[in-house]
C-alpha cells in the first residue's frame, strides 16, 4: 500500500498541473496579435522571472511579435561581451523568434549596480527614440543669432506644429509593454527604475493628449512576499484565486479589461508553465546564462514561483 502510494502522489500531482495549466491557456485571457516588448535590466532577467510571461506570449497562435529590451549588459563583473550572447540563447529557447528581436542597450547611463537607482527620465528617452512613431523634434537651442523676424517665424511655426501635434492621436510602434512593478521583485534599483523609467515615457508621449487612449498597455509584474516567492508551483493556487477575484468587479460592470486595437485587453493576465513549459524555463536560466549560476541560483531555478507562474498587472494610470 505504501509503495503504492508513493508511485499514486507524483502522478496525481502532475497531472492536476498539467489540468490546472491547460485551463489556465484556455479560460484565463490573454494577448492575441500583439507587437510586444519586455523591458529588463541584466541578461538573464527574462529567464529568471519573466520566462512564463514569454513562453505564454511567444505561442505560434496567439500571432503575436515579442521582443526583449534589455538596458545593460550585466557588466558587474566585466562579463559584458559574455552575457551578451547568453541572453541571446536564452531568448531562443524562450521562444522569440530570431536574434534580431533581443537588443541590449548597453551605456554608461545604465550602470549594472545593486546600489543605483537608473534616471527615469533617461529610461523614457530610450523608451521613446525607440517606440515612438515620429518622435517630435527636440526644440531648438541653439546660440546662433537670428533675425527677430526668423525668431518670429520660427515661433509661428513651432505654434502651428504643437496645435497641430495636439490634434492628432500618440502614436507609437508597439501595443504593449511588460516590465517589474514598483518593487522590483527582488527589489533590485535598477528593476524598480524600468517601471518608473517606462511610466515617464508613457506620460510623455501622452502629454497634451488629452482625450485620446493611451496607444501602449503597460503591464508589471507583481511582487510578492519572500514566503510566496519560494514557494514555486505551490503558489499557483493562490495566485489562480487572487486573480479570478480581482476580475469580480470588473465582470460584474460587463467587462474584463478596456477595449484595445485587437479589442479586449485585460486588467490581469496570468501564466502558468505545465511541466515541459517549466523545464524550457529552467533550461534557458542554466543551459543559456551559464556564467550566473552560482550556488544559490539553484535554489531559484528549482523554488522560485516566477520560474513556473507568473501575474501582471495592468497599469491603470491615464499617463496625462
Amino acid at each position: 500500500m505504501e509503495l503504492y502510494l508513493y508511485f499514486a502522489i507524483p502522478v496525481v500531482f502532475l497531472t492536476a498541473w498539467f489540468y490546472t495549466a491547460s485551463i489556465i491557456q484556455a479560460r484565463i485571457p490573454t494577448l492575441r496579435n500583439k507587437a510586444i516588448v519586455l523591458l529588463i535590466a541584466h541578461p538573464d532577467d527574462e529567464a529568471m522571472f519573466f520566462a512564463p510571461t514569454v513562453l505564454g506570449l511567444t505561442r505560434p497562435d496567439l500571432g503575436n511579435h515579442v521582443k526583449i529590451l534589455c538596458l545593460s549588459s550585466g557588466n558587474a563583473d566585466s562579463l559584458g561581451p559574455i552575457r551578451k550572447k547568453e541572453i541571446l540563447a536564452s531568448a531562443s529557447i524562450l521562444g522569440l523568434r530570431s536574434s534580431s528581436d533581443v537588443l541590449v542597450y548597453d551605456s554608461p547611463d545604465f550602470p549594472d549596480s545593486m546600489l543605483e537607482h537608473w534616471d527615469h527620465a533617461s529610461i523614457a528617452a530610450v523608451l521613446s527614440s525607440l517606440f515612438t512613431k515620429n518622435p517630435p523634434s527636440p526644440s531648438s537651442s541653439s546660440t546662433t543669432t537670428t533675425s527677430s523676424s526668423s525668431r518670429r517665424k520660427a515661433a509661428s511655426s513651432a505654434s502651428a506644429s504643437d496645435a497641430s501635434t495636439r490634434g492628432s492621436p500618440p502614436e507609437a510602434t508597439i501595443d504593449v509593454l511588460i516590465t517589474f512593478d514598483g518593487h522590483g521583485i527582488s527589489g533590485h534599483p535598477n528593476h524598480i527604475s524600468l517601471y518608473h523609467g517606462a511610466v515617464a515615457w508613457l506620460t510623455t508621449l501622452m502629454k497634451g493628449k488629452g482625450g485620446w487612449e493611451c496607444p501602449v498597455t503597460l503591464y508589471r509584474l507583481t511582487s510578492t512576499n519572500v514566503l510566496r516567492k519560494y514557494m514555486a508551483i505551490f503558489d499557483a493556487p493562490l495566485t489562480m484565486a487572487l486573480c479570478v477575484l480581482d476580475s469580480l468587479p470588473a465582470a460584474a460592470m460587463g467587462g474584463r479589461g478596456k477595449k484595445g486595437r485587437e479589442g479586449e485587453v485585460p486588467g490581469r493576465l496570468m501564466f502558468l508553465s505545465d511541466v515541459g513549459l517549466w523545464r524550457r524555463a529552467q533550461r534557458a536560466m542554466t543551459g543559456a546564462h551559464v556564467s550566473q549560476m552560482v550556488w544559490f541560483r539553484w535554489g531559484w531555478v528549482w523554488g522560485s514561483r516566477y520560474m513556473v507562474v507568473n501575474d501582471l498587472r495592468r497599469e491603470k494610470g491615464g499617463f496625462k
